[in-house]
């Protein structure tokens, strides 16, 4: 049974002392303070809240109609306390957990002597982050703004996209320790009312102390993937003007306090092929660089096998293509280049990404530069070699989303150590391998992962590929009477 709050004030004060470290941890605010002839006791979290309403709420009290009040009757304090405390909202709750999780939230809470409820004032004021483009989904002209890592932020972002009545951000709290906030965003007029049933149902009944990693904590959490299936599952975007396309077209959302970013579901492979920018440019080039994306996705996965593989297999090669294959004392010799090339790019793509901004151009240099020299003077890789790799691993960045990019690579090295293993089935194994993984990956909904190729849906594949305008793809529709 949930405890609850006594109407003696002394009670309250040491429950309270008990339950936190008011005089051991220095950010708590405490505040013996009195509403007429009324003691209360005052106690908040310094840096998450507003220190102008806090300001305005302190000069409210000693103004001189605070100090003559005469409460006799407690059936009053609520109305008294939200008539003088107009500034922020305030809510009353004898519950102790309840007035424990608003606390540790944000709001204040003021315990009032001979009245049994707590009241919960709305004092909130994050730190928070200004407002910038993410950099991974960087585009050259639309909005400049981006998720943040404050949930409120996040869903005023979304709101000001779409001025709906039916917009709907529905607030759970997960973790039994970290108690973190998570909004489902939806439109209840267009969204799939079993998924969002199913997705409620789900956060309500998990068991964990923390996410701590935010959403990608909570992406775990839903579906537990396994090592075989390298390819991601949940679609996350930090521009809000994407997630509220996805919004409109019907999708949920779901946001998570401290993480900058917004999962969509339910989720399928082609979204992660889909670049915000296509719709930043006419039809024309977002088609072409649409089907160049494609093209690169190709590219990087078997780029490098296909090499491998012919170089075992030259006879299944037109002779005018011979002269592509890399030259190399022996097959065996140049499955080591291949590894070393593969391995060595990857080395200085992690480098650059987590070195400081003043150094990671500099990596980038020697790594193209000099140790690409020397290696080739060496006689570790040849310069064939450098550059298909170098091309790979362009092909690779072009792919709009860096969780299908990392997926392609560990099934690009899967195919490398079969051929190089197995030269004869090695591919063979190696394909089946990579349809069989995408085929099993787990889903969280009852949408097809392939979809449109699976079930097929020719009028959804055509808007895959094709960007079409948008008076075909979104025609003005007549306002409701």
């Amino acid at each position: 049974m949930t405890p609850s709050l006594s109407s003696c004030l002394t009670e309250n004060i040491q429950l309270f002392h008990k339950l936190l470290p008011l005089d051991d941890s220095f950010d708590f605010i405490t505040r013996q303070i009195s509403l007429g002839n009324t003691n209360c006791y005052f106690i908040s979290i310094n840096g998450m809240c507003d220190l102008e309403i806090l300001q305005f709420l302190f000069s409210n009290i000693k103004e001189e109609d605070f100090l003559s009040l005469n409460i006799s009757d407690t059936q009053k304090i609520p109305d008294i306390i939200k008539d003088h405390f107009t500034y922020a909202q305030i809510t009353f709750s004898d519950s102790v957990s309840q007035v424990l999780q608003s606390l540790l939230a944000g709001p204040s809470v003021l315990l009032i002597d001979g009245y049994c409820q707590a009241a919960i004032i709305d004092t909130r004021k994050y730190p928070s982050r200004s407002l910038e483009e993410p950099d991974t989904e960087k585009v050259i002209k639309g909005a400049g703004d981006g998720f943040i890592e404050t949930l409120l932020t996040n869903c005023n972002l979304l709101r000001r996209r779409i001025r709906s009545k039916d917009l709907v951000f529905s607030l759970h709290t997960i973790g039994s320790v970290s108690s973190t906030d998570v909004a489902v965003c939806y439109l209840k007029n267009c969204c799939d009312h079993s998924l969002l049933h199913k997705l409620e149902a789900t956060l309500d009944t998990l068991q964990v102390s923390c996410l701590t990693m935010g959403i990608h904590s909570l992406k775990e959490l839903l579906i537990k993937k396994s090592y075989f299936h390298p390819l991601p599952v949940f679609f996350l975007t930090s521009r809000p003007d994407v997630a509220a396309s996805y919004v409109a077209e019907g999708y949920l959302l779901v946001l998570v306090d401290n993480s900058p970013f917004a999962m969509v579901l339910p989720c399928n492979l082609f979204q992660f092929t889909q670049s915000p920018e296509d719709y930043y440019k006419s039809p024309v080039a977002g088609t072409y660089f649409r089907l160049l994306r494609f093209l690169c996705l190709l590219i990087s996965l078997f780029l490098l096998p296909g090499i491998l593989y012919f170089s075992y297999h030259p006879n299944l090669l037109p002779l005018k293509l011979h002269g592509l294959l890399p030259q190399s004392s022996s097959s065996l010799a140049l499955f080591i280049h291949l590894l070393f090339v593969e391995f060595g790019l990857d080395l200085f793509k992690y480098t650059s990404s987590h070195s400081a901004s003043g150094y990671s151009s500099s990596l980038g240099l020697i790594g193209g530069l000099l140790i690409g020299d020397m290696a080739v003077n060496l006689q570790w890789t040849n310069i064939h070699l450098l550059f298909y790799g170098a091309f790979t691993l362009l092909s690779g960045l072009a792919i709009s989303t860096v969780e299908l990019s990392d997926a392609i690579k560990i099934y690009r090295l899967c195919l490398l150590l079969l051929i190089g293993f197995l030269p004869d089935a090695g591919l063979w194994f190696g394909l089946f391998f990579l349809f069989f993984s995408m085929a099993t990956t787990p889903v969280y909904g009852k949408k097809s992962y392939f979809w449109p190729l699976f079930p097929l849906s020719f009028k959804s594949l055509k808007t895959l590929f094709f960007r079409r305008p948008t008076f075909q793809v979104q025609p003005e529709r007549k306002k409701a009477p």
